[in-house]
């Protein structure tokens, strides 16, 4: 019997308090690494992480708001003190504060460059030392379609997940000596955030026509990329963006 492919990894997963981040600590977990399930609401990081201790994983939640640094040193600490060095990263965390850019203000414009670029950088930051001295370690990136192709109603949104993937490149240039991997999945529409594409009778119906499977994805659809780019499988993949969305980049 084979073992778990990632088995002795510590996984810090942001934004797992739900939707896809949930489903890639749930997957990780199952996979045989130890998890921080880190979420804002640390109530829902606590229940997803006991679920998963309850179906035999190892977790805990942490509860951070990825925008504070102190609070993403303070969380890193935790874990680190809990788990032992992380090895893999999943920077997740994302909102959405959407507008057309003529009504754009500068606080939708802020509360999303903090959470998706501030938020990378401060845990990209916080994990680096501990992976560069063991000389491994797997990064993965969150970003999206909007961050390839722009968007309508959320240039924020698309501006902040552009900037993921150049922070990407440039992670996966600087740390690649230290035998680290960085990359990034563009998932499709199957997150809490996307909702309103989801079901909001004025956008629904356009957006799955420019899906070619012609059906939403689910978030256990999108995690099993997350759990390749932090395998050794992906030990000589770095600075690679995957899409998971059912062929919808293909039409851009």
């Amino acid at each position: 019997m084979s073992k778990p492919v990632l088995e002795g990894r510590v996984a810090v997963v942001t934004g797992a308090g739900q939707g896809i981040g949930k489903a890639i600590a749930e997957r990780y977990a199952a996979e045989g690494a130890k998890v921080a399930v880190v979420d804002i609401d640390g109530v829902r990081a606590k229940e997803v992480a006991d679920a998963i201790t309850e179906s035999g994983g190892t977790a805990i939640g942490v509860a951070c708001d990825v925008s504070d640094r102190a609070a993403v040193d303070a969380a890193a600490a935790e874990v680190v003190a809990e788990l032992g060095t992380i090895t893999v990263l999943v920077s997740n965390a994302g909102v959405t504060r959407p507008a057309m850019l003529w009504k754009m203000t500068d606080d939708q414009w802020d509360a999303v460059m903090s959470t998706h670029l501030n938020g990378s950088l401060y845990w990209l930051q916080a994990v680096t030392p501990g992976m560069r001295e063991a000389r491994k370690g797997w990064i993965i990136f969150t970003t999206s379609a909007a961050g390839i192709n722009g968007t309508i109603g959320q240039i924020n949104y698309a501006v902040a997940k552009s900037g993921i993937l150049a922070m990407m490149r440039s992670a996966a240039r600087e740390l690649a000596p230290s035998g680290i991997v960085v990359n990034a999945v563009a998932p499709a529409a199957a997150t809490p955030m996307t909702e309103t594409i989801r079901t909001d009778e004025r956008f629904k119906d356009k957006y799955l026509e420019s899906i070619p499977m012609g059906r939403w994805a689910e978030p256990q659809e999108i995690a099993g990329s997350y759990v390749f780019f932090a395998s050794d499988d992906a030990a000589y993949v770095t600075g690679q963006t995957l899409s998971v969305d059912g062929g919808r980049v293909m039409m851009r």
